[in-house]
């Protein structure tokens, strides 16, 4: 059994206010990307787990899904083959955890135990639970609610993949002080960028998507790092009609209409040094669904 976990880029991602758990609420739109990493499953003696990437042993999503799903010693033979660069804001870890999850919920494994699903999949990663739709989805809260949107336009993007790692916590550490330096004005659910979005891409409304795409750490990490502020600045010098950071970064993206525009604009594209490039489409499943507790 072959496992395929897509990437996702965020085309909005709005932090709101922190929780007293430490938490941040947001509001982003997220949708699955046509670049995907790959797990293999076969039948052996017993449990045994292997990836190629250097930094990703026993400890990794997958082999955490796996345990939170009740099958931790089943006998298989799990193989994961990166594709989607790793601490890119991609949500490639997070991906791979859900197709566990949801071979798991499909019987792969065995008969699946009662599990509230979604509850386990928020405690993996909070792009955990937006994995398991199959499609785009509005993302609230701290990832746990998640509305899921069904067909998406055939649209494609030019994703350039940096060759540095942003790390979340400092991300959310520069973010926080930002806005003690600068508190920003409150943004009421009614006026959301997101809201915006999803019903332009309901629509099919590529203008109206273009003018809604917002990313809050974009002020921000491309000014600590560097290779950042190159892809972004490669990809306008190419003609993007918008580059826009995916979650805390460091890949970024631009978004097309068609095929030929986005490989168009990735022939125009000069690579910053280390940089890869990219060009997917949006990658819905034929079927998706809502998570559900079991």
């Amino acid at each position: 059994m072959i496992l395929r976990a897509p990437a996702k880029v965020n085309l909005t991602l709005e932090i709101l206010n922190r929780r007293d758990d430490g938490y941040h609420r947001l509001r982003s739109v997220m949708v699955p990307i046509g670049l995907a990493d790959e797990i293999a499953l076969e039948p052996a003696p017993a449990f045994r787990f292997a990836c190629a990437h250097a930094g990703l042993g026993d400890d990794n999503l997958v082999v955490r899904a796996l345990d939170a799903a009740g099958f931790g010693d089943a006998p298989f033979a799990l193989t994961l083959t990166k594709a989607v660069p790793v601490g890119a804001g991609l949500g490639g870890g997070s991906s791979d955890a859900a197709a566990v999850l949801r071979a798991a919920i499909g019987g792969a494994f065995g008969p699946p135990p009662e599990r509230d699903w979604v509850a386990l999949a928020r405690a993996l990663g909070s792009d955990v639970p937006f994995f398991l739709t199959g499609t785009a989805a509005l993302v609230e809260d701290t990832g746990e609610r998640v509305t899921a949107l069904g067909a998406l336009p055939p649209w494609w993007l030019v994703v350039l993949a940096p060759d540095v790692h942003v790390d979340t916590g400092d991300a959310f550490r520069r973010l926080a002080a930002a806005r003690a330096a600068q508190p920003p004005p409150a943004r009421p659910r009614a006026g959301s960028a997101s809201l915006r979005a999803l019903e332009a891409l309901q629509r099919a409304d590529y203008g109206a998507v273009l003018a809604a795409l917002s990313n809050d750490f974009q002020p921000l990490i491309p000014q600590a790092y560097p290779p950042v502020a190159a892809a972004l600045a490669a990809l306008r010098a190419a003609g993007a009609p918008h580059a826009l950071l995916s979650g805390s970064g460091g890949a970024t993206f631009a978004l097309c209409e068609r095929e030929d525009a986005a490989r168009a604009l990735a022939a125009s594209v000069a690579l910053p040094p280390g940089a890869r490039a990219f060009v997917v489409p949006f990658a819905a499943g034929e079927e998706w669904r809502a998570p559900g507790a079991a």
